[in-house]
Parts: structure tokens; sequence; C-alpha cells
């Protein structure tokens, strides 16, 4: 290929990662207005936007149209996912919700199929509010930890044996989310598919947007629960 004309093309590739980025810096502050009222409020937004932004950047590089993919969709992980890193490295939770969770995971293997916040409180003697409250600052702030202490299979399972393809996953998945309520189900779809702001939902349902975070925190543990024991009624079947 002539130099000149690929000169000409990686120029032309910049300037098209260029305007992407433009074209969707208002989609990385949606992105932090969806989970802004899960987190503290001394947070440096401009800091989390810097991240998105990283991410945003990242997305637009690696970004092929002729895949058939929109953007937003091909971005929405790579900028969330840089804005949960910052998250990680500059928000240490207060010892108070560290010591809530810990009391949490403790008794997460005692509560049977579908923990939920009224359960864990009784369980923990914690408040509904604190264990409500707890959940959501875990969920958000530390995503990593929401899903490795409470774990869908139990802690001395074989870990390094995989039960399930990818469509048994999303079909025991699917099967999990018709058992839980019209409003935790409404609340998960409007959040994790339709990728609505808290205060999008909140006008939806009619809540607030602390309540929405709640209900999602405890609809995800609601469903881990159910996924932990259609694994463990596998593993019987199996054996």
């Amino acid at each position: 290929m002539d130099a000149g004309l690929q000169t000409y093309r990686n120029h032309a590739d910049q300037e098209n990662r260029d305007q992407l980025v433009l074209n969707h810096l208002a989609y990385v502050k949606k992105i932090i207005g969806q989970m802004r009222s899960e987190l503290p409020d001394e947070l440096d937004i401009e800091n989390l936007e810097a991240a998105g932004i990283l991410g945003l950047v990242e997305a637009a590089s690696r970004f092929n149209s002729n895949v058939g993919a929109q953007f937003t969709t091909f971005a929405y992980q790579r900028i969330r996912g840089a804005i949960l890193d910052e998250l990680r490295r500059n928000c240490p939770l207060p010892q108070s919700t560290l010591q809530h969770w810990a009391m949490i995971r403790d008794v997460w293997h005692q509560l049977g199929e579908r923990p939920t916040p009224l359960s864990i409180a009784s369980a923990t003697g914690l408040s509904v509010d604190e264990v409500e409250a707890c959940l959501a600052a875990i969920r958000m702030t530390r995503p990593e930890v929401w899903r490795e202490e409470l774990p869908v299979r139990r802690v001395n399972d074989e870990a390094a044996d995989d039960l399930y393809s990818e469509k048994e996953q999303l079909r025991r998945l699917t099967d999990a989310i018709e058992k839980i309520s019209d409003r935790a189900r409404t609340a998960i779809t409007l959040y994790h598919l339709d990728q609505m702001t808290l205060k999008e939902i909140g006008t939806v349902m009619g809540l607030s947007e602390s309540r929405v975070s709640r209900i999602l925190a405890a609809s995800e543990l609601e469903l881990k629960g159910l996924l932990l024991t259609t694994s463990n009624d596998h593993e019987i079947c199996s054996n």
C-alpha cells in the first residue's frame, strides 16, 4: 500500500476515534449518574469522570463498526469498569460497613434459598436498614467482593469444575429472575438491560434513588441464593 494512502487512512481512523469520544462524553456522565446515589457523598465526581473518559477512549480505540454492535453497547462495560477501578482505589468503606459485611458473609450459607434483608437482619442482629445500606455499599464500591465473598457455589465445592455452558447459565439465570418479585424484576431489568439511571428507574417505579439502589442489592442477593440452590440441586442429581 502506498505510504501516503496509509498515512491518510491512519489519520482518518484517528479522527473517527476522536469524534466517537467527543460524541459520547455525555454518555460517561450518564453512567456515573446511574451509579451516583449508590456512592458516598464525599467522592470526587471529577475523578470518576476522568476515569470514565479513559474507558471511553479505550473503547473508541478498540471499536470496530463493521461488527454491527452499537458503540454505546460496546463501550458501556469499559467505561463502567474504569469507573469501578477508580472507586476501588479511592473509596475506602467505613469500618462499620466492613464489620456489617463480615457478619452478613458469615451467615450467608445459613439463610436458605432466598436470603432477604429481613432474614439477614434476624441472623446477624443488625437492623434491616443497616443490612440494606451495607449491601448497597458493597455492591457498588466492591463488586469483586460482592461476587467472590457471596459465591453462587459453596466454598467447599470443586471450583475447577465448569458445570454449565453459557447457554445453561443463561437459562438458570432467567429461571431465577422469574421467581423474584415483580418489583425486583423490574428494577433488575431497567438497570442491567435498559441501562437506566437510578433516578430514571425511580421515576418509573415511583421510588427514591436510594430505595432503588437497595432494591437492586437485595434482588441480586436473592438471585445469588436461587442460583446457589439450583447449583447444589444439579450436583445432587449428577451424583
